[in-house]
């Protein structure tokens, strides 16, 4: 067995073994009580519209850059479309993703879907001004998924009288489901699809048009609309005049503002890192496999999230989450600093395609699984906080504004990723983490002393 499949295995054997622990008084999943039938069926709902939205974007993410490239693009010109993808979230994604609060969130998750639908239609198309469309279209999608169905689900949860603690279980399912399970199998799925049957690199985003119509129909028929008070409000902009007021009234949504934008900037680094990190020299490298084994870890991190929010308050263990991720790239940082980078080196010229994955590139990837490891857990962690912190009446507007660093940053590294070493890059990405890290300390001191006004009213120690 190689590197990949014991990973792989390991990591799935890990993830059962905590789902496992969760079926006792392991995790916070309600086993008894008022409501817990209906909230049951609510968050099955919910996991499973939020899976077939996931799998929707995930069965995009592998040929993207193929496609391109089937085009004849340049490599200048792929940048540019996926900087027009970045900056479209930034720009407009952050407007129309802030009108759910106005308007319904429900409207929101379906204008969701229409747009990605349509943004698959245009990778039909070879013309660069009409991908650029489908970019731009991608960019508000991606706003709406990461706002939209949070803010649905929060609002629901409220409006339903459901127990606050038990968003912790929706959200690590959700997770699990979504950012795990549905991750590998789209992996699979658009690998048949291309590679076993042979039609084509669009042939994931058709795939992916016909999910996503699915899971908006059940949006359609299954879920009701909720919207947050701000929909009294006549104009977009005293809009954000109250939701900026709201974060600068909180330190606490601030440094949850700047704890979320530090992380994701970091792990949407990595995602363009990982390859010329663990193939320096050209090696031969499995990516669909790596893939999987990250997911995989990913996976294991949000079977391992409801087992901590059973034991520890949120605010006190993600500080160490923070800082193991810090960790995890600094490995990288490390070896990258300090390795030959001579091209006339006859050692680095046989260490190419001909050879597959060196010892130093086996390192870097039992750290980059614990990094996925670290965002697995994240993910419902940063769910849980929001929804206790973040004001529901703008919920939407918030989470959004909060993306606002998180794409320019990563719109300024795309544009100038060929000017700095993989050191300066994983230096960059450890730094923030760790300062997110001290960002957290400092969270975890107000909330000792700081009770909750703003969210759901709810305690993270349960």
């Amino acid at each position: 067995m190689d590197i990949y499949w014991g990973v792989f295995t390991l990591a799935c054997l890990a993830a059962a073994g905590l789902l496992f622990m969760q079926q006792g008084s392991g995790g916070v999943s309600p086993s008894a009580g008022a409501n817990v039938g209906a909230y049951k069926r609510h968050m099955a709902i919910y996991v499973v519209i939020y899976s077939l939205m996931m799998l929707g974007d995930w069965l995009q993410g592998p040929y993207v850059y193929a496609l391109y490239e089937y085009y004849g693009f340049t490599v200048k010109d792929i940048g540019r479309l996926f900087i027009a993808g970045f900056g479209s979230s930034m720009v407009f994604g952050t407007i129309v993703g802030s009108l759910a609060d106005k308007h319904g969130r429900k409207k929101a998750s379906l204008l969701y879907v229409v747009s990605y639908v349509l943004s698959c239609a245009t990778k039909h198309s070879p013309d660069y001004w009409v991908l650029m469309v489908g970019r731009i279209l991608g960019g508000i999608s991606t706003s709406l998924l990461f706002s939209a169905f949070e803010s649905w689900v929060v609002g629901e949860h409220l409006n339903r009288g459901f127990d606050p603690k038990w968003l912790g279980d929706t959200f690590s399912k959700a997770v699990f489901s979504g950012n795990g399970l549905m991750a590998i199998l789209a992996g699979l799925v658009a690998n048949t699809l291309v590679n076993t049957l042979q039609l084509g690199p669009v042939a994931p985003f058709d795939a992916s048009a016909a999910v996503l119509l699915v899971g908006g129909v059940g949006i359609a028929l299954l879920w009701t609309e909720n919207y947050g008070e701000s929909r009294h409000q006549t104009t977009l902009s005293h809009q954000f005049k109250m939701a900026f007021a709201a974060i600068l009234s909180d330190t606490r949504v601030v440094l949850l503002g700047v704890m979320q934008s530090l992380f994701e900037a970091s792990m949407y680094s990595f995602v363009f890192l990982w390859t010329p990190a663990l193939s320096p020299n050209g090696e031969t490298i499995p990516h669909g496999m790596i893939f999987s084994c990250f997911m995989a870890s990913s996976m294991v991190g949000s079977a391992l999230s409801p087992l901590l929010m059973k034991r520890y308050k949120v605010e006190a263990y993600m500080k160490y989450v923070f800082a193991i991720s810090a960790c995890s790239l600094g490995v990288p940082f490390l070896y990258h600093l300090h390795r030959q980078q001579d091209k006339n080196d006859p050692t680095a010229q046989l260490t190419g395609a001909n050879q597959g994955i060196t010892y130093e590139g086996k390192v870097q990837l039992l750290a980059f699984c614990v990094f996925e490891l670290m965002v697995g857990v994240f993910w419902p962690s940063m769910m849980t906080m929001r929804a206790s912190y973040v004001p529901e009446e703008l919920r939407s507007t918030i989470i959004n504004c909060f993306r606002i660093p998180l794409n320019l940053f990563v719109c300024v590294i795309l544009y100038n990723v060929h000017l700095f070493p993989l050191s300066v890059m994983f230096g960059l990405c450890a730094s923030f983490l760790a300062i997110a890290a001290l960002c957290q300390m400092r969270m975890e001191r107000i909330v000792v002393v700081m009770p909750i006004t703003k969210g759901l009213g709810m305690s993270n120690g349960v």
